[in-house]
């Protein structure tokens, strides 16, 4: 190729991108036209670098291809008929492919076909197409790349979607850490809690006068013993399901005494008419009492007040029947129809007392009371009514109510009339908590042969209650008394049995006892502050009361008592409590106690307290939720 011919090649070239810069249109680079008989060419040489390609005018293929003939040796069309013709090949599209090149060693002609004279020059493609070819294929990579993200993402999102939808859905389960573990699907319709308490205590007695040092001079120490106990440690689960009906089980590990493998306090279903009215079925608390129908979480003292514990308590509290409950904010109404299960336990029988037991048949299965039992109860029959005539606000209110119970005796009998077992028993300690012997003791009110003019038979008993408590802010003070009278052979002077209490609290930190409705008890205490290193010092509640039992009346000799109680308490957080009492004897009187109503023989254990002076102190470690 000749020099002019090449200065003419980049003028041409030069020309076109003029052209498109002055059209404001983009022009494909050339730099040589070179035409054969069959197609129209565009190129460059090897050396030059530029862009070689094959140009197909998309409208004037025909005329271009037919008079447009140049050649580099001869190139007499002006340049502005070349940039024209640039200009119109720019605009053409094509397809790519690589060209043979071939010059004539002697006119120096380029050609596109082999022919006489022609040397191959090599093979030629246009650079934008393969450019063109490697940005598809960045393109077609980067696509596919992109797509495969937006794949993975929508699997994603379909994925949170799921979720999303399970965690909204009627079915889905929803873990809640509030006064315990609970569960709940969102709809509601099926709840599950896990409870649970553990009650670590201590009882140190640091002041024992007693009139004599042993039982009997030949038996065991008369006094009291230090030491500490697990007192309670329980385990259970309580929920709903459909919303309407409850359920309640709970077991206490430390209840049994050997008898039975029974721990079971709690272990009911309950259907929910409406929110204040209820009805269930199996093994829950009788209602009775204010101080009994409190949980022992929420008692001000460590242990309950004598009354409650050797009236109620101790006859084994939870009982198997039917219960119905109607509660409001001011007003509730309980009742029940409930017994015992048969089975050979007491405390105060066999194990303690006369060789006897109060269980109603000959075996060892049946319901071990968290107490040790101490009486065979078979059908009773409770009422609790209760009400707040003032309520200023949920921290003032005032507390009124009244409790009855009728309760009948299973009582057995050999085929010679002795007795076999059955009876029922009335025994409590005077508020210790680790060593709780029974200094009060009626023995068996069931003893003899029934065919001996002086057999004595509890048939039935009626039970009374009555309680008030006043809140006004960080004070309160609650009392309560209760009376059971006996009714069988036997038992005609009108054998009543009372006790009362009264106490007051306060709160130096500013908390007021909470109230729970539905039950007509005290619930949890939630301190203003819980307990940090950052001056938060928890809930702090002082108590002072007085306690008085007597089980002495017409034969039944079961010993007089009454005390009097101090008691601080802390609250860490709502469900840690840290509790210490102090209980001092007022006077002990079982100088007359029997084994049994209207013998002779004396109670030998009891009697070793009669006008003692002690003095008790008590700590608990409480955690619950």
């Amino acid at each position: 190729m000749s020099d002019s011919a090449l200065k003419n090649f980049l003028l041409l070239d030069r020309m076109a991108l003029a052209w498109g810069h002055l059209y404001r249109k983009p022009v494909q680079r050339f730099s040589l036209v070179v035409a054969d008989s069959q197609r129209l060419h565009r190129f460059v040489a090897p050396s030059s670098n530029r862009n070689i390609s094959v140009i197909f005018p998309s409208f004037l293929f025909s005329i271009l291809a037919a008079v447009l003939i140049i050649t580099v040796s001869n190139m007499h069309i002006s340049k502005l008929t070349l940039a024209v013709a640039a200009a119109l090949g720019a605009g053409a599209s094509s397809s790519a492919f690589a060209i043979d090149l071939y010059v004539d060693v002697k006119t120096k002609q380029i050609y596109a076909e082999p022919g006489p004279n022609r040397q191959l020059m090599g093979s030629f493609e246009r650079v934008e197409d393969a450019h063109a070819k490697t940005a598809e294929q960045q393109n077609a990579a980067e696509i596919a790349a992109i797509r495969e993200e937006m794949a993975l993402k929508d699997n994603q999102i379909k994925a949170l979607e799921e979720h999303a939808q399970e965690a909204s859905g009627p079915e889905s389960v929803h873990v809640k850490l509030d006064d315990g573990i609970h569960f709940a699907t969102k709809d509601g319709n099926f709840t599950a809690g896990i409870n649970g308490r553990m009650q670590v205590d201590s009882q140190a007695n640091i002041n024992q006068k007693l009139p004599v040092d042993f039982v009997t001079p030949t038996g065991v120490p008369s006094e009291l013993n230090d030491g500490t106990t697990l007192r309670r440690a329980r385990l259970g689960i309580e929920g709903t399901f459909f919303k309407n009906t409850d359920y309640k089980f709970e077991y206490d590990f430390t209840r049994g005494n050997g008898l039975n493998a029974g721990g079971i306090t709690d272990a009911f279903i309950r259907y929910n008419f409406s929110k204040p009215f209820s009805v269930k079925f199996g093994a829950f608390k009788e209602p009775f009492s204010l101080e009994e129908a409190t949980s022992n979480r929420y008692t001000t003292f460590i242990e309950r007040n004598m009354a409650v514990n050797t009236l109620v308590d101790n006859l084994n509290t939870y009982k198997v029947g039917f219960g119905a409950n109607y509660a409001t904010e001011r007003w509730q109404i309980g009742t029940s129809l409930q017994t015992e299960g048969v089975g050979g336990y007491n405390a105060y029988g066999n194990n303690a007392v006369n060789g006897t037991s109060t269980g109603s048949a000959i075996n060892l299965n049946g319901g071990v009371n968290r107490n040790g039992g101490g009486g065979d109860t078979s059908w009773e029959a409770n009422l609790r009514v209760t009400g707040l005539p003032w309520m200023e606000s949920k921290t003032k209110f005032l507390h009124v109510g009244a409790s009855g119970s009728y309760i009948t005796f299973n009582n057995n009998y050999r085929g010679d009339g002795s007795y076999s077992n059955g009876g029922v028993i009335f025994a409590n300690g005077i508020g210790s908590n680790v060593d709780r012997a029974s200094i009060l003791n009626t023995g068996n009110l069931t003893s003899g042969n029934i065919k001996s003019a002086a057999a004595i038979q509890a048939d039935y008993l009626h039970r009374w209650g009555a309680e008030t408590a006043l809140v006004y802010g960080p004070f309160s003070v609650q009392g309560e008394y209760l009376q059971a009278n006996i009714h069988g052979k036997g038992y005609d002077k009108d054998e009543s049995l009372e006790g009362y209490y009264g106490y007051m609290t306060y709160f130096l930190t500013g908390e007021s006892r909470n109230y729970k409705a539905k039950t007509a008890s005290w619930d949890r205490i939630k301190p203003n502050h819980n307990f940090d290193m950052h001056g938060g010092w928890g809930a702090w509640e002082l108590a002072a009361g007085y306690d008085y039992m007597d089980l002495n009346s017409g034969i039944i000799n079961g010993g007089r008592a009454s005390t009097a109680k101090f008691g601080i308490n802390w609250y860490p957080n709502s469900h840690l409590r840290v509790m210490a009492n102090y209980v001092h004897a007022l006077d002990i009187n079982t100088g007359t106690v029997t084994t049994v109503p209207g013998g002779t023989t004396g109670n030998a254990t009891s009697r070793a307290f009669n006008n003692a002076d002690l003095d008790i102190l008590e700590t608990r470690v409480q955690v619950d939720w």
